[in-house]
Order: structure tokens, then sequence, then C-alpha cells
């Protein structure tokens, strides 16, 4: 067996919202935890690119604070000065686009939620196994960690592949409630432009027809000094251009945005989010896999969806492993 680095009570797999929302709210009740993620940064979607000098949201391009907890809580308490509205009118033209957003950026909401958590980057975990009352996720360097306790916000494909390579067994029903859950793809084009573009103000558009789901403008956003657009490409046209040459996408979905662009591409970069969002979600805000010893799924295919829905399913997930760690204790 690989060595196995210092045990923590919980160990949180993913650093996107639910990830890190439930890191946190477990380490605040006193538990230790380690974050595991593969990328480079933390947040997942919630994520900003710079690009000669101009700055994209890319990602998620803004979210809702509806429930109270998550108002109170995450935005006021956790988040203030790194949230602001994207507009100071009335935002019912931007239900669809989200009313608040990240400043400086997106990236800066996941960054402010991870400050004072023991997170690892850049670590891939290839399975999940039980050892007697253990978890241990081995990664693809070699490392193995050790914990009492799982959160995995990974999506749910890879969440599975996890499982399956650890051999842990689903019974029927939670694997079908599982495999039922399928995502959209999305691809998306940051184009740094020559001039003011044409979206109006606050800067952002739905679109119904075409191959284009919406258009923002980041510098109306108040996120970038340049001119500089994102386009998120329909599910549609995301899964039938996936597999094609991504700059000849990328020209297509701008030739498609030109009369709301306005203004000569400088330069743009092409980026394809595999589990943009899911088609489907399951009704619980998370789902437990196993009780002893405790492994819980959570993210934004579970509940509401949507970052405010993910930031609720990692709550919920920090809650039933507190649950059932205080269940354990009075048997």
């Amino acid at each position: 067996m690989d060595s196995i680095e210092q045990t923590t009570d919980v160990l949180v797999i993913g650093a996107g919202m639910a990830g890190l929302i439930a890191a946190a709210e477990l380490q605040r009740s006193g538990r230790s935890v380690r974050v595991l993620d593969k990328g480079r940064g933390v947040g997942g979607r919630l994520a900003s690119r710079r690009i000669e000098g101009a700055t994209f949201d890319h990602g998620a391009p803004g979210f809702t604070a509806i429930h109270p907890w998550f108002a109170t809580e995450v935005v006021q308490a956790r988040l203030n000065g790194t949230v602001t509205p994207w507009t100071t009118g009335s935002t019912a033209s931007l239900s669809d686009l989200r009313a608040l957003r990240g400043t400086p950026s997106m990236s800066a909401v996941p960054k402010q939620l991870s400050r004072g958590l023991d997170l690892q980057l850049e670590t891939t975990v290839t399975d999940l196994r039980v050892h007697a009352d253990r978890w241990l996720a081995t990664t693809a360097s070699g490392h193995t960690f050790a914990s009492k306790s799982v959160v995995l916000t990974a999506p749910v494909p890879q969440a599975l592949a996890l499982l399956n390579a650890g051999g842990i067994g689903l019974s029927l029903e939670l694997r079908s409630r599982l495999d039922a859950i399928e995502y959209e793809r999305c691809l998306t084009v940051m184009a740094v432009l020559e001039g003011p573009s044409r979206i109006p103000s606050p800067g952002g558009v739905i679109l119904s027809d075409g191959p284009i789901a919406s258009v923002s403008d980041n510098q109306a956003k108040g996120i970038s000094t340049q001119p500089a657009v994102t386009l998120h490409a329909t599910p549609a046209f995301s899964l039938e251009h996936w597999d094609h040459d991504r700059l000849e996408s990328g020209r297509i979905l701008l030739a498609a945005a030109a009369d709301w662009l306005g203004a000569g591409i400088r330069t743009f970069q092409v980026h394809g989010w595999r589990y943009c969002q899911p088609r489907n979600r399951d009704t619980e805000p998370c789902v437990l896999v196993s009780p002893v010893p405790p492994l819980a799924l959570a993210g934004d295919a579970f509940g509401g969806g949507g970052v405010e829905g993910a930031a609720l399913s990692g709550r919920a997930a920090a809650q039933a492993i507190l649950a059932l760690e205080a269940g354990s204790q009075r048997a």
C-alpha cells in the first residue's frame, strides 16, 4: 500500500462552490479538513481569465442569493467585499444571467471562500476505497490520503468512476438515480475587441435563436478595462462541435455574434466546459453513498442547481456528515 498522508476527519474532493462550502462548514464545526482538486486554481466554473490585458468571466457569469442562509452567511458575511450587484438598477433583465457577480471578477469568490482551508491543488484522485474504518483516496502521483469521512463534489460521472475504481458498490436504486444525471457541454469564446461592443447595458443578453446561448460584455460588467466579450454556445452547438477544431468553432460563433460585437476582434480564445451544467438534477440537496464510513455526494447536480444551489448542496453534505458522526457517538 502507498504511504498514507496524515489522516484527517474529512476529505473534500473538488474545490468548486460545493466543496469549498462543505469544507468551511466542517472546519467551523471543529473538524480537520483537507481539500483536493485536480485544477491549478479553485472555483471550477467560477472562473476568470486574462488575455492581453483584458479580463473575462468565462464560466458562470453571475449568481443569485435567494436563500436566507446563502444571502446572509455567505454573500454578506464571508464574501463581504468580493461580491457586487451586476447592475445598480433593476435586475429584472438579468433574471437569467444572475444579479450578482464577483469583484474584481468571478474567481474572487472561490478565492475568498478558500481562505484558511487546507487546500492541495493539481492533485488528481484516481480511486476511493475503504480500508478498515477509513476512506483512502489514491492520487495520480501515487500518494494516498486517509480520512474518516468524504465529501465528493466532482461531476457525477467522474464521482462514479472514482467509486468504481475503488470497488465501492451502490444499490440498484442509487445507481439508477446517479446514472440518470446528464450534463450539457458548453464552448465558450473569449474575444478581445478593438472597441466597445453593442451589447446593451448592463452588459448581458440571453439569446433564443442560433448557436449562441448568451453574450456578455466584461467591460460593461465592470471587470475588464478593455473591451472584452464572452460568448457561451448553446448545448446543441457545443455537443456538435466538441471534437472539431476549437478555433474554427470560435470563428463560427463570433460570426454569429457580429451584430452584438460591433467592433473588430483583436484576438480570441476558446474554452470547453465538458460538465457545464446538469441537464437534469437529483431532487435531494446531497446524496449519502455510505453511512459507515460516511461519504456524501454534493454539487450543482443536486437540489436547486447553479452557484447558489451548489453552495446549499455543500452545506447539506456537511450537515449530513456531522449528523452521522453525532449518531455514531450516541450509539
